[in-house]
C-alpha cells in the first residue's frame, strides 16, 4: 500500500496554530523580559527520504554560522519564553544519478552543495535549574522555529546557468520550520548580564525542496543543524 503523499500546505498550518498557541501563551503570563545577542557556528546537512531505488544520497554536512537577537520572557524564575531572530544558514551535499535530470541517460552522477539562508523566528520555551554552581543554571529548551527563506545557492552560484539563469532560490521552499531541542549553561557576570553557552538540534519538519520532488515526487529533503549557542543577555 502506498504511503499518502505529503501535505505542505496541511503540515504548515498545524505547526503555525501550534506555535501561535505557545507564543500566546507564554506572553499571556509573561512577568520579566531579558534580551541578548547570539552567535550561532553549526554543522548543516540535509536529510533525505528517498526509496533507495532513486539513488539520491547525502555526501556530507558543512559548516554555517549564524547570528542573531534574543528575547527570553520569564513567566515563572525558572521558565521562560524564548524567542528572537536569527540570520542562519543552513543546507548540505548530495548527489544523484544523472537519469534523474535527464531521462535515458545510463552513467554518471551531479553533486550539488546546497547553501540556503533563513531568518529563524524560534517560539520555545527554556526551563532553568536552580543554581548547579554560584550564579550558574542549567537550561533546557524545547520547540518550534519558523523560517522563511532568505536565499539560496548551489554550487556556490546564485543563477542556474544551464536554464536561463534563473535563480537557484526558485528550487525551495520559501518557509522551513524545525523542532528544536537545546541544553546549556547560563552564567551571571553582572547584576543584569548574563553569559550563555549551549548546544541545540533543529530538526527539518517539513520538505524544503521543489526541484529534485518535480523530478520524483518521492524524494524529499529536509533541514537538519547542529548548533553551537553564544551569547549574552542584558
Amino acid at each position: 500500500m502506498a504511503d499518502a503523499p505529503f501535505n505542505y500546505s496541511t503540515t504548515m498550518k498545524k505547526i503555525f496554530i501550534l506555535s501561535f498557541l505557545l507564543a500566546f501563551t507564554s506572553i499571556a503570563f509573561a512577568q520579566e523580559l531579558e534580551l541578548g545577542i547570539k552567535i550561532t557556528p553549526s554543522i548543516a546537512g540535509s536529510r533525505i527520504i528517498a526509496p533507495s531505488e532513486v539513488n539520491f544520497e547525502k555526501e556530507g554536512a558543512n559548516f554555517r554560522f549564524g547570528f542573531g537577537v534574543i528575547a527570553d520572557l520569564y513567566f515563572t524564575d525558572n521558565a521562560a519564553f524564548s524567542t528572537g531572530l536569527s540570520f542562519t544558514g543552513k543546507g548540505g551535499t548530495v548527489s544523484y544519478p544523472t537519469s534523474l535530470i535527464t531521462p535515458g541517460s545510463t552513467n554518471g552522477r551531479i553533486t550539488d552543495e546546497i547553501s540556503l539562508q533563513y531568518l529563524e523566528i524560534p517560539l520555545t520555551v527554556k526551563l532553568f535549574t536552580n543554581e548547579v554552581a554560584t550564579d550558574m543554571r542549567v537550561y533546557f529548551q524545547t520547540g518550534f522555529s519558523l523560517n522563511p527563506r532568505m536565499g539560496a545557492k548551489v554550487n556556490g552560484e546564485k543563477l542556474d546557468q544551464t536554464n536561463n539563469n534563473e535563480k537557484y532560490s526558485k528550487r525551495f521552499n520559501v518557509l522551513d520550520a524545525d523542532v528544536i531541542l537545546g541544553t546549556g549553561l547560563e552564567y551571571q557576570v553582572g547584576e543584569t548580564t548574563k553569559l550563555f553557552g549551549g548546544l541545540s538540534y533543529h530538526r527539518g519538519l517539513v520538505s524544503i525542496d521543489d526541484y529534485y520532488e518535480s523530478k520524483n515526487d518521492k524524494i524529499e529533503l529536509r533541514n537538519n543543524v547542529i548548533s553551537l549557542d553564544l551569547g549574552v543577555k542584558f
